[in-house]
């Protein structure tokens, strides 16, 4: 069955995660998504745990057909330069430098197609004194951008951030440019070159504490002076070594349903806590209180009490609940794939859904050079012309 996206034609010569992250959500729509790696394979295929090396790859290259190309190699470039030749989209994440050493700089490739929509992710954007600097999501995303100075206590060190964070949500503005360009070119018929950095997404995700910061109010610098505290938005421990967050925004609306599912509506008169302004000035001591009560519950305790009262909050879940979650299966967040690899069973589906629109099914992600002859000989190779290709190295696979 066809899908949105079928007819659309993506070379992925992107590496890791965010770039190749953007042509993942384009399969997922029916792109044909080509993966352009090098003769030993993408560094991104063993960034896994040392008994399954592919678990990171399964998910970022479902569904993706590869070819094995030497791009050092002039041979290696032309068969690239002439798989562009009738591509919709390229997305890369090479340098200034390595795109044209390789040949496939944005000025070349529109010459090579106009209507190419050229589709570029880097760490720290294409202009400024650091755009050739190399990073990655832990750099350029999490630390770089204030996010990782403000998740911490007084007096506490940054704490790192898990792997793929910023990588995967800037996959999704990756996504969403490919997609104003192909709407642009729907509507004039010329090529364009669109981007996103990590830097530019790791800002935006903390915009608000940034634009915070622009007209004074700092959050990272009063949480380290002044120790700032919310028991409204704190992170609680259970008696059975559980975590809750809560999230009660409009304070003295909730207020009284939190004494309720707390059991402790004696709160309500207590003058430390008569109103807003008087109870962030005991908020203290009434986290305190609060961590009492809820050491005194179980989780289910306290989800039944706090879901009774309509109460917002979250269980910190771990990773073995999210993957069972009923909400994220009943949602289409997580999914099965139908693969016999018992460690293959489920996957991550692409966060964005267009009512009534099918997305393709999760399939595999290939082996190097996996289809690299049927990729040839699509662009009219020989058999001679693919066997000279093969022995000199330019391409490498089956």
């Amino acid at each position: 069955m066809d899908q949105l996206l079928t007819g659309l034609k993506v070379i992925d010569a992107a590496s890791f995660l965010a770039g190749p992250g953007a042509a993942t959500v384009l399969g997922d729509y029916g792109a044909d998504v080509i993966k352009v790696e090098p003769p030993g394979g993408d560094g991104y295929r063993t960034l896994s745990a040392p008994y399954r090396v592919d678990y990171n790859w399964m998910l970022t290259s479902r569904n993706k057909r590869s070819i094995a190309i030497d791009l050092t190699q002039v041979a290696g470039q032309a068969v690239l330069q002439k798989l562009l030749g009738d591509a919709d989209v390229f997305v890369v994440n090479y340098f200034d430098d390595q795109l044209a050493r390789f040949g496939i700089d944005y000025e070349r490739v529109r010459t090579l197609n106009p209507g190419i929509i050229f589709a570029r992710l880097s760490a720290y954007g294409s202009r400024g004194p650091e755009a050739d600097k190399r990073g990655f999501d832990s750099t350029g995303w999490w630390a770089r951008t204030g996010m990782m100075d403000l998740v911490r206590d007084q007096g506490q060190a940054p704490v790192m951030g898990a792997p793929g964070f910023g990588d995967h949500s800037s996959a999704m503005s990756l996504f969403g440019a490919i997609m104003l360009g192909l709407y642009r070119r729907e509507r004039t018929g010329e090529d364009c070159f669109v981007e996103t950095s990590l830097l530019a997404n790791g800002v935006w995700a903390n915009g608000m504490q940034v634009q915070g910061a622009i007209a004074g109010f700092d959050l990272g610098r009063l949480r380290q002076e002044k120790g700032l505290q919310n028991p409204f938005t704190s992170v609680f421990a259970t008696g059975d070594g559980r975590h809750v967050l809560l999230a009660v925004i409009n304070v003295m609306k909730e207020w009284p349903r939190l004494c309720r599912a707390l059991d402790r509506e004696q709160w309500l008169g207590d003058e430390r806590f008569a109103d807003f302004r008087t109870l962030m000035r005991h908020r203290l001591a009434l986290k305190a209180l609060m961590a009492d009560v809820f050491a005194a519950l179980s989780l289910a305790e306290v989800r039944a009490r706090l879901e009774a009262e309509q109460v917002t909050f979250s269980v910190v879940q771990n990773l073995d609940e999210v993957i069972e979650d009923p909400q994220a299966r009943a949602a289409g967040v997580v999914v099965e794939t139908g693969s016999e690899d018992p460690d293959y069973r489920l996957t991550v589906a692409s966060p964005i859904e267009m009512r009534g629109v099918a997305k393709r099914a999760p399939g595999g992600a290939p082996a190097v050079g996996e289809h690299s002859i049927e990729i040839l000989r699509a662009l009219g190779h020989t058999a001679e012309e693919i066997a000279q290709l093969l022995e000199q190295g330019a391409v490498v696979g089956t």
